[in-house]
């Protein structure tokens, strides 16, 4: 093994065990008392490459091949090191990538460039068969809501269009806006439990023809539509009594949350509602995880709520409630990596076995990062005017009490309308 690798393994590992079988045959390092985790490299100069660049290149060799696991799994992997103080096992070349990235971020904020729709396509324009394979019937991209605790994902899934709706306060005949759509099921659920019109706007030219086929075969063609569109450029001189944002503001960039949120107040009418539901950390990041920004979410950012607010008061928007949920994301994690791995040559035969790795790669840091660094879903209710919404959460329940009573006489998903 490495000199380098087995140096800094020492310095790290302290609780649980992870043994490493490389170059130089098998080490054990820990005390035990926590995770087993085993790892074979291939190589012995991805040992060196790990020790370089540890942010980047522990999903780069695991993609690849290069870095096995023998006992346990990636997660587990992930998770042990996160059990256990990094900060004593720095280097030089650690450090350096750091300063390095944290440059790179601070020129990006100070020059920016519109990508968007470029950032989208890298994730969301992939095969749409891909996405069936580990989320829910609904084909629900965000976090779902376990309450009650235990139940299944597709009934969280529910759960979670319904909260965020109760909070909506949507009646009859209103128009909304959906922010970043997805496959379309927010909109069709709040256009048939509350009817209202609605707008739903996305930059993914794959989710838009899935939305509209969608919306199509369920007979709300008049109600619903979609439209490949940009926020910023949504025409200022159209408002909505309602708009609703879920999984999207982590694409805005912290640059542009003055811009999200001006655009928000010129559309948004005077007695009108938005909810906003985002991945939150606890603390504003100097730099992107390099391997997420690389591969998975280019030009992603996850807010902390201290970044948010300024930009909302800004606006001239109040916030009427905030709701913090931080551990939902991690159970809808837990579901999708597990239906992911149970489809595991089926996502194989759609793209390869690299693919694969590096998709559950991608799961299993982001579960690890509600699990062990804090990261939390804000549910952000945003108005012009106080009075808009009442002065308890009462009305909450109450209204997720009746759409419950439409869940149970709504048409299923996989039926048309006729």
């Amino acid at each position: 093994m490495a000199s380098s690798l087995h140096n800094l393994l020492s310095k790290i590992i302290k609780n649980g065990t992870l043994t490493v079988r490389g170059s130089g045959g098998e080490q054990h390092y820990g005390g035990g008392g926590g995770r087993t985790v085993t790892i074979r490299f291939t190589d012995e100069a991805a040992e060196r490459q790990l020790v370089r660049d540890p942010q980047l290149q522990l999903g780069e060799l695991y993609m690849n091949g290069r870095l096995r696991i023998e006992e346990g799994d990636i997660y587990e992997l992930l998770a042990l090191i996160k059990d256990n103080t990094l900060s004593e096992g720095l280097t030089f070349s650690m450090v350096l990538n750091g300063v390095r990235r944290m440059i790179v971020s601070q020129f990006r904020n100070r020059v920016p460039i519109n990508r968007n729709r470029r950032n989208v396509s890298h994730h969301y324009d992939l095969d749409e068969k891909l996405f069936s394979l580990f989320l829910d019937e609904d084909w629900q991209y965000s976090c779902a809501y376990f309450n009650p605790p235990g139940i299944s994902l597709d009934e969280a899934q529910i759960a979670k269009k319904r909260h965020i709706v109760a909070k909506l306060l949507a009646e009859p005949g209103q128009k909304a806006l959906e922010i970043g759509s997805g496959w379309g099921g927010m909109a069709m659920y709040l256009s048939e439990s509350s009817r209202v019109d609605v707008t739903g706007i996305t930059l993914s030219t794959e989710q838009l023809k899935i939305s509209r086929e969608r919306a199509a075969k369920r007979g709300l063609a008049n109600s619903v539509r979609f439209e490949l569109q940009d926020y910023y450029y949504l025409p200022a001189d159209k408002s909505y009594d309602r708009i609703v944002s879920v999984g999207m503001f982590e694409h805005v960039g912290r640059l542009n949350y003055n811009r999200f949120f001006n655009k928000v107040n010129d559309v948004l009418a005077d007695d009108g509602v938005m909810v906003l539901h985002s991945i939150g950390q606890p603390y504003p990041a100097i730099y992107n995880n390099p391997w997420i920004e690389k591969y998975i979410f280019p030009g992603g950012y996850i807010p902390a709520i201290s970044e948010v607010v300024p930009a909302i008061e800004k606006a001239g928007l109040l916030v009427s409630d905030i709701e913090i949920l931080p551990m939902h994301y991690a159970y809808t994690l837990r579901h999708w990596r597990e239906r992911f791995m149970a489809n595991k040559e089926r996502a194989v035969a759609l793209y390869d076995e690299r693919f694969v790795r590096m998709w559950e790669f991608y799961l299993a840091g982001s579960e690890m990062a509600f699990t062990h660094e804090s990261f939390f879903i804000f549910q952000m209710q945003i108005v012009k005017q106080r009075t808009a919404v009442p002065d308890n959460r009462d009305y909450i329940y109450e209204r997720e009490a009746e759409l419950r009573a439409f869940e149970r006489s709504r048409m299923p998903l996989d039926k048309i309308a006729v």
